[in-house]
């Protein structure tokens, strides 16, 4: 019996042992860019308020902006 579980021992040793040398090698990192992403203001919708960026926006008179054609063309909440 005692046999038994030292072969056992032995193969689960064995079996793990052979697991960590077929594993993948690790994946080399990628460097980091070395400039910073351009950050892009954000602007309220001039009608509801929405937060967006400057570049989804929609002109509207007077300097606003609007997050969409209704919202401009509705104006302005008062």
């Amino acid at each position: 019996m005692k046999y038994l579980v030292l072969f056992l021992i032995i193969g689960v040793v064995l079996y793990v042992m052979s697991r960590k040398r077929s594993a993948p090698p690790p994946t080399p990192r990628r460097p980091r860019p070395s400039a910073a992403p351009q950050l892009e203001g954000m602007v309220a919708c001039g009608h509801c308020g929405l937060h967006l960026p400057r570049s989804e926006s929609l002109p509207g008179p007077d300097g606003q902006v609007f997050c969409s054609a209704a919202h401009r063309d509705a104006g302005p909440r008062g």
